[in-house]
């Protein structure tokens, strides 16, 4: 079993948003887009990142 990224790469087209406009917008370095593109392991705080600046809902934020 492995991760893949493939559904954030086509949501990224359908915005017409580039992998260094995910970059900026969601504040997440170089390697970390590095290892999204060859599906590898990322953190959780990642992929809330990464969440907030699409605005999607693949998990739900809780505020402590």
């Amino acid at each position: 079993m492995h991760f893949s990224y493939n559904k954030l790469w086509k949501l990224l087209i359908d915005r017409g948003w580039k992998k260094k406009d995910l970059r900026i917008k969601s504040g997440i370095s170089s390697a970390s887009i590095a290892k999204l593109g060859k599906d590898g392991n990322i953190t959780t705080e990642v992929l809330l990142k990464i969440c907030r600046a699409l605005d999607c809902d693949i998990m739900e934020i809780v505020k402590d």
